[in-house]
Order: structure tokens, then sequence, then C-alpha cells
């Protein structure tokens, strides 16, 4: 059985895109800011608005059944637990 294809046009492409070069001046501009412990909570947090703006349109994963959709929200809820608990880690052991 052949699935039929969804076609996207070019200026979603295009905004998308705008929009990820928005995002990585931001980002830029935030690390050069003395924010302190929340420069790298900031810099997680735009790079997850990137990351979900390439999947969900670059990979299409919008267009997937939900099952799909569900399973990549529980992987990276884990891999988020899993960095914040590192980070927690290594903040706890270089406080004295």
């Amino acid at each position: 059985m052949v699935q039929q294809g969804h076609i996207v046009p070019y200026r979603t492409f295009i905004l998308v895109w705008l929009t990820l070069m928005v995002l990585t001046v931001v980002t830029v501009a935030v690390s050069r800011l003395d924010l302190g412990a929340w420069k790298i909570w900031t810099a997680l947090g735009i790079a997850t608005v990137k990351s979900a703006l390439v999947v969900f349109f670059f990979m299409h994963m919008k267009y997937e059944p939900l099952y799909y959709r569900i399973y990549l929200y529980l992987t990276l809820v884990i891999l988020a637990i899993f960095i914040g608990l590192t980070f927690s880690d290594v903040h706890y052991r270089m406080t004295p």
C-alpha cells in the first residue's frame, strides 16, 4: 500500500528557516549576557525550540501518526531529565 505524501509549501520552509536564523542570533546574543546559572538553561531552551522546529517541519514529524509523536515526546522528556540531573550533579559537586 502506497502512502499518500503531503505537500508543504515553500513559504512554510522559508519561514521556519528564517525563524531558525533569528533564534541563532538570539543564542549568540544570550551567550554575551551575564545571566549566571541561567545562561545554560536559556541556551538549552532556545536549542529545544530550534530542534522542535527542525523535527516537526523539516523532518515532517507534524504529519506522522499520533503514537510516533507520543514516543518522540516521551524520549525527549527522558533525555531532558537526564540532562537536568547531570547539570544538577555537576553543580553540586562544584559547590563547596
